[in-house]
């Protein structure tokens, strides 16, 4: 009885591995022909895209009416959507604008509210592209990673629905190629080595030009692929840290704010002026207020002539106890932001430029208070108060407050 049993249940082993094998044979097959779909709709958005994972890429295919009927998007030749003349934006990181699951709950403000840009990282502060580049220079580079499978077809699916895209590149904060060429990077004054922030990050040298011509490159291989507007971020020295280590390798008469002002300077003539691509640049929220560039290279008026838009980080969790006479300035929006921008509006005439290129960042994100829709709005209200009319929102895990935006569209 025993033995039956044993001789039984062991040509059941059998035949449930040969199962087994068989199944993951069929299932091996099916992936390499690239057979496996999945599929993310939303009934309220006429909008549905199907990512199919082929051999490790992604396409998309969309059924909006204002594309067309299962149309590959990566085919459709690259066009741009000029600059509206209120940009009302939120911001999204690569990983998100990368995925229909993360991506389609922004895409519906977008869809029902005044919002009508986006903001995606092209590089961020870890010194990762966020997707394959087109440049076979920039490839060799080494620094792309696919957090955005097809960008092709993403700036493709924007445009279909009339979103402006605003590629954020995140300039010298780079501890990724300050890795790869730390011959590129800021350095330590006492032993040559690459100097590194209180967090352990590390820059590339605002002086560099061959980081200038990285950066160039990025920024035009980024247009060619549909971003219609390039961002520039950390475009300073670091702010924090051992700053009495640092070898700034200036010249002589040379101070950090000409260093800045020269790369701002090829930005205009380069990316800008030659190419015809809209620019803008985010500064510390300070710089509208401060004389001296704080030690980080940073002052407005050396910003002002080179960008077709300032962003000046108005965040009030950011402004220090004190200012303004308010222990926590993050309880008080609308004063911080009126009088953050009503300095950049003074300063900025007195320049004789317009004031329409004043685009500031704004907070809806819980810092130094919790961000209800009552204090986003405060922060909206204060630069439309002030006559600017275009802003654009952070949270960096992009969960916004749909509410506190208008209903009506922005074109």
């Amino acid at each position: 009885m025993n033995n039956n049993m044993s001789s039984c249940n062991n040509k059941k082993f059998w035949i449930y591995g040969l199962a087994f094998v068989i199944c993951g044979v069929v299932i091996y097959y099916l992936i390499s022909i690239g057979n496996v779909k999945y599929q993310s709709e939303n009934v309220e958005n006429p909008t549905e895209t199907t990512e199919t994972q082929v051999l490790g890429e992604t396409t998309s295919v969309a059924t909006d009416p204002a594309v067309g009927s299962n149309v590959n998007l990566s085919t459709i030749p690259v066009t741009h959507i000029a600059t509206p003349e209120k940009v009302k934006a939120i911001y999204m990181s690569a990983w998100t604008a990368g995925s229909t699951k993360h991506r389609d709950p922004l895409l519906k403000i977008v869809d029902e509210t005044e919002i009508n840009a986006v903001v995606i990282d092209i590089k961020d502060s870890t010194g990762r592209i966020s997707f394959h580049v087109s440049d076979p220079e920039l490839a060799k580079m080494g620094t792309s990673e696919k957090r955005i499978g097809d960008i092709r077809a993403l700036t493709a699916l924007l445009h279909s629905k009339n979103i402006y895209i605003i590629g954020r590149i995140s300039v010298f904060q780079d501890p990724y190629l300050t890795v790869k060429k730390p011959e590129w990077a800021i350095t330590k004054k006492s032993d040559g080595t690459v100097w590194k922030d209180r967090k352990g990050l590390s820059f590339l040298d605002p002086a560099n030009k061959e980081v200038w011509n990285y950066i160039k490159m990025i920024a035009l291989d980024s247009y060619a692929l549909g971003f219609d507007e390039i961002n520039f971020d950390y475009i300073r020295y670091p702010s924090d840290g051992n700053m009495k280590d640092i070898n700034y390798r200036l010249l002589p008469g040379k101070t950090r704010a000409d260093n800045i002002e020269a790369f701002f300077v090829y930005l205009s003539s380069e990316v800008k002026k030659e190419n015809n691509i809209p620019i803008s640049a985010d500064l510390f929220g300070l710089t509208t207020e401060t004389l001296d560039d704080m030690g980080i290279g940073q002052v407005w008026e050396k910003a002002l002539p080179h960008f077709d838009f300032l962003a000046p980080m108005v965040y009030p969790s950011h402004y220090p106890s004190g200012y303004l006479g308010y222990k926590n300035p993050a309880s008080y929006p609308y004063e911080v932001i009126n009088k953050s921008i009503g300095s950049a509006i003074v300063r900025t005439k007195a320049q004789g430029e317009s004031i329409a290129k004043i685009r500031p960042w704004l907070q809806d994100f819980d810092m130094g208070a919790t961000y209800t829709k009552e204090l986003v709005r405060a922060q909206i209200k204060a630069t439309n108060d002030n006559g600017i009319e275009s802003w654009m929102l952070w949270d960096p895990s992009n969960k916004y407050t749909p509410e506190a935006f208008l209903v009506e569209k922005v074109q």
